[in-house]
């Protein structure tokens, strides 16, 4: 049985959750089996071989959903890839160079060891 990616996001008002579901639509293509979820809705990862993490930036701090999933499963996600997006800023700063990841998400980054993160210019509402 192949392993799932489990692409888990926290948004506001949508934004973010595309995306998410857009990085899930790239995965499939490639062949993966992929579940894209919000964050609040996950409770366990045992199922997923690899996960992908995002959050709209809400004043320089990732959405409250995905500060809960990280620290809730930050064991579990040392233990597997991980890649971690945030979504935001919302001037075309994103497109022109790499954002460093937030300081909140900068933590979690050396708590869990993920494989990379990437900053995404973000809609109003994220």
């Amino acid at each position: 049985m192949k392993e799932k990616v489990l692409v888990a996001y926290g948004s506001t008002n949508g934004s973010t959750a595309e995306i998410a579901d857009y990085v899930g639509e790239v995965l499939a293509e490639e062949g993966l089996a992929v579940d894209v979820r919000s964050a609040s809705d996950v409770t366990d990862l045992a199922s997923y071989g690899a996960v992908v993490l995002g959050g709209g930036l809400y004043g320089g701090r990732w959405h409250r959903d995905t500060r809960r999933f990280a620290r809730r499963h930050h064991k579990a996600l040392a233990e597997r890839p991980v890649w971690l997006f945030s979504s935001g800023p919302l001037d075309p700063s994103a497109s022109e160079r790499d954002i460093p990841p937030a300081p909140g998400v900068q933590r979690v980054m050396n708590r869990i060891g993920p494989r990379g993160h990437a900053t995404f210019g973000g809609a109003a509402g994220g």
